[in-house]
């Protein structure tokens, strides 16, 4: 590490989900905006910390985003038992100046309302094939985003198929108890309420 850098500080975070801890850093891992997920160390091939993180027999599931990592444990151990000891080799791996993520996964996204351009962006919804699929991403976006951050997860679009939106659940969002509770009452609520033609269901997938 640079001697003129803050030397990065990790602290450990529970999230509702009782399988995942958020490892909250006090300076950015990647750029705004950008999330990756791993589930396992084939996927990981271009996250060097996520590879190293999997080397704990413990670690079943890896997702980054900008300035935390929220880690997916087996049942087998109790965070009070592992919690530390990942805290301490994150925090090491990263004032030693290792890489976090060499490239990041992209997908083709609208560059314009006519949806015949697109762009490169970070990001892990699905791309938009319609006006009608790109205000969902904007809601997800700007009202969703910001909360299921807070806990250590990110709810991505896959799919519009006859007034059902098929939502993807990442990071402690996957798996949690209380996701059916914001799926129905906050997601499919609001987006009912703002796309009442278009949107007649909310349902998720894990990945």
């Amino acid at each position: 590490m640079n001697p003129t850098e803050i030397p990065y500080i990790i602290y450990a975070e529970e999230t509702p989900n009782p399988a995942t801890m958020k490892f909250v850093a006090n300076r950015l891992l990647l750029v705004s905006g950008a999330t990756a997920d791993y589930k396992t160390v084939a996927d990981a091939k271009d996250a060097p910390i996520a590879k190293a993180l999997f080397n704990f027999p413990f670690v079943k599931h890896v997702f980054i985003s900008f300035n935390y990592i929220t880690i997916t444990k087996h049942d087998s151990v109790l965070w009070e038992d592992i919690s530390y000891e990942l805290r301490i080799f994150i925090t090491d791996y990263l004032n030693k100046g290792n890489v976090v993520v060499e490239k990041l996964p992209e997908q083709k996204v609208a560059a314009d309302s006519s949806f015949t351009n697109t762009v490169s962006i970070n990001t892990q919804h699905n791309a938009p094939k319609n006006d009608i699929e790109n205000k969902i991403i904007e809601v997800l976006e700007q009202y969703i985003r910001p909360a299921v951050e807070q806990d250590g997860g990110l709810i991505t679009f896959k799919e519009l198929n006859d007034g059902i939106v098929t939502v993807q659940m990442r990071g402690s969002c996957s798996g949690c108890p209380s996701s059916t509770m914001t799926l129905k009452a906050g997601i499919e609520a609001l987006l009912k309420r703002l796309l009442p033609d278009h949107v007649k269901e909310v349902v998720s997938e894990a990945v």
